[in-house]
């Protein structure tokens, strides 16, 4: 026998909500990084890489919580923009990405549109609740791993 759908439970859910809230913080900060020629995900790639680069695609992988299948792809559409390349490491099976000056210049151009979206965040939410959400997403993330 099915058990009765419990609505209050399922607007309670978490994946529906984190996702919902997704969509909403990556369009706001897709229309504002447009100027720069890079989404928001390619942001956020730069950005690591400018913190761990050079780096394996499996240490990548693993900083930006993302499967190594997505991250090739979204490597792969920076390297056609010549903004990371990829090359053999020692070991002939492990690649390294690193970022190009033309991928510095990019992040370096997109900087202050970045900032714009955060800015605008962070004044929505208030800096108090956006510093409390930022550490309860961290927690997560790391009960979760």
């Amino acid at each position: 026998m099915n058990e009765p759908i419990d609505i209050v439970r399922l607007r309670h859910c978490t994946y529906a909500n984190i996702r919902r809230v997704d969509r909403m913080i990556t369009r706001l900060y897709d229309e504002i990084l447009a100027p720069s020629g890079i989404s928001a995900a390619q942001f956020d790639l730069l950005a690591t890489l400018v913190e761990i680069a050079p780096a394996t695609i499996h240490y990548i992988a693993d900083a930006m919580a993302i499967d190594r299948t997505t991250l090739t792809r979204n490597l792969a559409l920076l390297t056609k923009k010549h903004l990371v390349r990829c090359e053999e490491g020692k070991d002939r099976r492990v690649r390294l990405v690193f970022l190009t000056q033309e991928g510095m210049q990019v992040f370096n151009d997109a900087w202050p549109l970045w900032n714009q979206a955060q800015t605008r965040v962070e004044q929505a939410l208030g800096r108090e609740r956006m510093d409390s959400l930022i550490v309860e997403l961290a927690t997560v993330t790391e009960l979760i791993r």
